[in-house]
């Protein structure tokens, strides 16, 4: 562990950052240091030095799905790697996992600009609480699943503004209550969590 956190911190000139991160999950998942959870930890060392080396500005990169859809491949390249030095075939599937990954990021991110984009333009039509929609909205947006008390004290509107901006952005399709109730409301941004959602599916 000593020798691999020297080489965390190694000069990113040295290695291509992207080869670094390969290389450092392959080597923590040999070492596996600890009882239990060297998978999701291996797996989180990679976007977390993508953060570190500045090639991220957030921890956006999620490959854990990518590594669990090719289960059965991706250990037999660990497992390559360790019993014949096949590191080649190992940094190809790596490679692939980023560029598929990193083109659903970029296609999910552009669905939910358009989402905001569409949704706001029907808020426009609202004229008289347009404008405290419109901060409404925004606060859905950070968080897609939030109740009336969280948005109130996000926008620093009234209860009573927050509840009237959630009836009409229910009626005109944009959020929706969850709950059934009359306390304890919850309300769902669906379309945004089904962009967020998709392709998030394990394979049967």
């Amino acid at each position: 562990m000593g020798k691999l956190e020297l080489f965390f911190h190694d000069q990113p000139e040295k290695t291509p950052v992207l080869i670094k991160a390969a290389f450092a999950h392959v080597q923590f998942e040999a070492i596996h240091p600890f009882l239990d959870g060297n998978g999701r930890l291996g797996r989180l060392i990679i976007t977390l030095l993508l953060c570190s080396e500045k090639v991220l500005k957030e921890p956006m990169l999620y490959l854990s799905l990518y590594f669990k859809t090719y289960r059965q491949r991706y250990y037999e390249l660990l497992n390559e790697v360790r019993l014949t030095g096949d590191w080649e075939a190992w940094l190809d599937f790596f490679a692939d996992a980023v560029i598929h990954t990193a083109t659903k990021a970029v296609e999910a991110a552009q669905q939910l600009m358009k989402l905001s984009a569409e949704d706001g333009q029907r808020i426009n039509g609202l004229k008289r609480i347009s404008g405290s929609a419109r901060l409404v909205h925004k606060a859905m947006l950070e968080r897609p699943m939030a109740s009336p008390n969280w948005v109130q004290e996000k926008t620093q509107l009234s209860p009573a503004t927050v509840n009237a901006c959630l009836r009409e952005l229910e009626q005109l399709g944009i959020v929706k209550e969850i709950t059934g109730q009359k306390r304890n409301r919850l309300y769902s941004y669906a379309e945004y969590i089904r962009i967020m959602s998709e392709g998030t599916e394990l394979p049967r």
